[in-house]
């Protein structure tokens, strides 16, 4: 699927990148109509860049200058030139590590979003799943939410729930969750995706 009216995406991620695949997969499917143009990460040796390259979309490491977890000013702006460049229009956070100061949240007010593995507000943070494990929570589930400077603190824009089985263990729940996010975060995107 390509044309100018398609929703120019631009994702961000730290990790392997099984959402960005999913969101690959939608495009590819035609029930997305949006065009992957930036894929910037914080980590050299990050999946999402290499699978950001086999569908030539401009792909970078952006390696911050300050302290795990954060952006600084400087690298906020090469992000936001970077996107400027590639015509983003809405940018997605994929499993991105860092939190968003206000340089790139100031150049694209509400087209941040974020999917996160619980049902916020429960569970901000890391090891999501372990914390719902260790609550005793019978469901829990992800999150798509605009990006704010906070921890997962953004307004939410949808909710998935999972059951959360006797047998679960980290990983087994953390699975069933990701399985809701490759849903939910496409069917998201498609909602700001032109007419």
């Amino acid at each position: 699927m390509s044309g100018p009216d398609l929703l120019r995406l631009g994702v961000l991620g730290s990790g392997y990148g099984s959402n960005f695949a999913a969101i690959c997969r939608a495009i590819d499917q035609g029930v997305l109509p949006a065009r992957i143009t930036a894929v910037l990460s914080d980590q050299p040796g990050a999946g999402i860049l290499e699978l950001g390259r086999t569908i030539g979309a401009r792909t970078e490491c952006i390696v911050p200058g300050i302290a795990r977890g954060r952006l600084d000013p400087a690298t906020e702006e090469k992000i936001v030139a970077i996107l400027r460049e590639e015509k983003v229009e809405l940018v997605i956070l994929a499993g991105f590590m860092r939190i968003i100061g206000p340089g790139l949240l100031a150049a694209y007010p509400r087209r941040i979003i974020n999917v996160h593995p619980s049902l916020l507000p429960n569970h901000r943070g890391a090891q999501a799943a372990a914390q719902a494990l260790a609550a005793g929570d019978q469901v829990t589930g992800c999150t798509v939410h605009y990006v704010d400077q906070g921890v997962d603190t953004g307004e939410i824009i949808a909710q998935q729930e999972v059951e959360v089985r006797p047998d679960d263990t980290t990983e087994t729940l953390q699975a069933r969750i990701q399985v809701a996010e490759h849903a939910l975060l496409p069917s998201v995107i498609a909602t700001f995706a032109r007419p």
